[in-house]
């Protein structure tokens, strides 16, 4: 057994979500789940095929975005891990209706820092073991830090 890290590359300005399903039709379901959460969302989805012919299934509404999505399934390259790409949206405003499609078995991160995927290989598979997502704390946030994200979510619509 070898353990690896991936270095996930995306799109600037751009959120990742990568889980784990366990069925060809999580494309459409997760298609459909993210066009019906956000109006005019754009994204690309990459879901690794287990079984068969083991292709790199995919979908989007922004080429860009899926072939970011086909690239970065291809470098963790386990079955039946997915990957979604995010343009004009947060995983606040689709994660929990990712969780909620039915193939769905767990979502490994979401998130828009730099991102690295530990990949277990054994023999002819791969597997997910875990997530290193953005950097490590450099402190504990004082009154200034705690007024800046309060300003920051209120930039962004999440308070009024």
């Amino acid at each position: 057994m070898e353990l690896k890290t991936v270095e996930i590359s995306k799109p600037v300005d751009t959120n990742v979500i990568i889980g784990q399903a366990h069925f060809i039709k999580t494309v459409e379901d997760v298609f459909e789940a993210l066009v019906q959460a956000v109006p005019n969302i754009k994204f690309g989805m990459a879901f690794c095929e287990a079984s068969g012919p083991c292709l790199i299934r995919h979908t989007g509404t922004d080429d860009v975005l899926e072939r970011a999505a086909v690239d970065a399934a291809s470098a963790i390259g386990a079955g039946h891990v997915f990957v979604v790409i995010l343009g004009n949206a947060f995983p606040v405003n689709v994660l929990n209706q990712i969780k909620s499609v039915t193939e769905v078995c767990t979502v490994f991160c979401a998130t828009a820092n730099p991102l690295r995927i530990i990949v277990v290989e054994d023999g002819g598979g791969r597997g997910v073991a875990g997530v290193i997502d953005g950097s490590s704390p450099k402190g504990v946030e004082d009154d200034g830090a705690k007024a800046d994200r309060h300003a920051m979510l209120r930039r962004f619509g999440y308070k009024q």
